[in-house]
């Protein structure tokens, strides 16, 4: 573990972080956190804490924070969508190899909703796609 502690502390929540300043140059020699902000990435706002100014490095870095959070998000939404294309098919070496009677009448309406919604959902974003790649090469001539 490294020594030397970060100047900055996010204490991540449902849409952003608690931000905290973090400080070990006191007498006890004790890390102490002050928040010195509220950062939202659903809407973008920072809020300062109490009749606190930031400074802008503080903004700079709550920014920058926000920006790799934004992105780790989106990183792990694509991921779990991989995921559930796994289990999908492992879902169907289970039905077809492995899975009782009972167990596939237990579950067999509830997967086929859930796969004709998600289908619908696929081949309406495809249409929507491939529509607009046709505008947009109409455009360009």
């Amino acid at each position: 573990m490294s020594s030397e502690l970060p100047e900055y502390y996010f204490r991540v929540r449902d849409n952003g972080a608690a931000v905290f300043k973090v400080d070990t140059e006191n007498r006890q020699r004790r890390i102490e956190m002050d928040q010195i902000a509220v950062a939202n990435i659903r809407n973008g706002e920072i809020k300062a804490q109490g009749a606190r100014e930031l400074s802008p490095e503080d903004l700079k870095v709550i920014r920058d924070w926000m920006e790799a959070r934004i992105a780790l998000l989106a990183a792990r939404d694509i991921d779990d969508i991989h995921r559930a294309v796994d289990y999908m098919n492992l879902t169907t070496h289970w039905a077809q190899t492995k899975a009782t009677d009972d167990q596939l009448e237990d579950v067999t309406d509830a997967l086929l909703m859930a796969m004709h919604d998600l289908r619908t959902v696929l081949i309406r974003k495809k249409a929507d796609r491939l529509m607009k790649g046709r505008e947009d090469a109409s455009d360009d001539d």
